[in-house]
């Protein structure tokens, strides 16, 4: 046994489905992680929200989520995991949709919403 991280499925461009992706963004806590994603890569371990830490299992669900929907890359990067926003992919199959998301201007920080 090495240690290293193993790779992870990750669906082809082609196969991303806007509901999947829809729903995977729909979480605070996701898309918080999404749009500090936007700027760079993080690590696996600097993903917790910047609102506070959560479980290691809930963050993991949370990258799963993300990654099966195919909004982010969750590749090996020695014994860490580098997580990345699949930026490029995204806009080519659903053009415009995730700069509408990530570059909302004067986007209200994740939390409870008012009705």
């Amino acid at each position: 046994m090495t240690g290293a991280p193993r790779e992870l499925p990750h669906p082809d461009t082609a196969d991303l489905v806007l509901t999947d992706v829809l729903f995977a963004l729909s979480d605070p806590s996701r898309l918080d992680l999404v749009r500090r994603l936007a700027d760079r890569p993080l690590e696996g371990s600097a993903c917790q929200p910047v609102n506070g830490e959560i479980p290691k299992s809930t963050l993991s669900h949370h990258l799963k989520t993300l990654r099966e929907a195919g909004v982010i890359r969750n590749d090996p990067h020695g014994r860490q995991r580098l997580v990345s926003l699949r930026r490029q992919d995204l806009e080519s199959r659903f053009p415009g949709l995730i700069t509408a998301v990530v570059d909302e201007p004067g986007a209200a920080p994740p939390g409870p919403i008012d009705l």
